[in-house]
This record gives structure tokens, C-alpha cells and sequence, in this order.
């Protein structure tokens, strides 16, 4: 999730959660992102992120832990999950859905008008974003859904 602009992006792990799994598909992901989107991460305290340090040294970021129990400490994060149970319920195992559907679940939410920003979506305020970094307005509009942000279907809470 890019904070900022609230602009999502789900991985897809089909085979399992596990940490190996979890650095691959992360490092692949942050790979793709401009370097200015790519400065931190902050995750809870999930087995999932045993390579937090591989992760953190090929992305080149930094990954920030929350405390235990304390979801008001990834604010914007929260709002995005309770976003996605609209999609899938709690405890929902995402690895049966296949990539497609994962990218348009994504999709639709980054096309959502939001309040906290002025009612653009979070794909328009990302364009902006970009643009703003000497980049030609309407780059979102031929990149797929995967472009942005950062939303591991192994996040879970609570």
C-alpha cells in the first residue's frame, strides 16, 4: 500500500505464506517500483517476515515493525483491510484465488473515489504523484493494476 495515495497492490502466493515465498514475491514486486516509492515498509510482527533483511537489502528499504497489538500504528493499512473484506472475509486463505481476480479486486479499489483525497482515486492521486516527479501525467492508465503499492495477501491482523 503506498501510503500517501492509498494506491493497492496484492501479491499473489499461491503455493504458501511461508517466508521464502513471501521475500520472493515482495522483491519481485518492489523490483518494478521507481525508487522514490521504495523507501519503507512497515509490517507487523508475522512469521511471513523472517527475511525481512533480504527483503529490506534487494529492494533497497527500510522495514519498520509495528508493536504487538497496536493496528492504530499502521493506520492507513487497517483501513485498506477493512476495505478488502468487502472482498474477502477475515481468515479468507487468498491463495485459492487465482491472479486475475486478485489484480481486479486491486483494481477496483485504486478506481474508488476517496474522501482523504479531495474524491480522486487512489490511481489518480498516484499519477499525480509520479507526475510531480518529472514523470508525464496518465502513466497509470497503460501500466496494469500491479504497478503500486504494497498489500501481501499474507497480511493478516487480529
Amino acid at each position: 500500500m503506498e501510503r500517501s495515495t492509498g494506491y493497492v497492490m496484492l501479491l499473489h502466493l499461491p503455493n504458501s505464506h511461508g517466508a521464502d515465498d513471501v521475500q520472493e514475491a515482495m522483491v519481485e514486486t518492489m523490483s518494478e517500483l521507481p525508487q522514490t516509492l521504495r523507501r519503507t515498509l512497515t509490517w507487523d510482527q508475522g512469521q511471513e517476515m523472517a527475511n525481512h533483511a533480504a527483503i529490506a537489502k534487494a529492494a533497497q528499504l527500510e522495514i519498520y515493525f509495528c508493536d504487538p497489538h497496536s493496528p492504530w500504528q499502521r493506520a492507513t493499512n487497517e483501513n485498506t483491510n477493512g476495505l478488502l473484506r468487502q472482498y474477502f472475509p477475515k481468515s479468507t486463505d487468498l491463495s485459492g484465488y487465482h491472479r486475475d481476480y486478485l489484480e481486479f479486486v486491486a483494481a477496483q479499489l485504486n478506481n474508488r473515489p476517496r474522501k482523504r483525497l479531495g474524491w480522486r482515486t487512489p490511481a489518480e492521486a498516484l499519477d499525480q504523484l509520479l507526475s510531480d516527479q518529472d514523470n508525464p501525467p496518465g502513466r497509470l492508465a497503460t501500466c496494469p493494476s500491479r504497478i503500486l503499492t504494497l498489500m501481501a495477501s499474507t497480511n493478516r491482523t487480529g
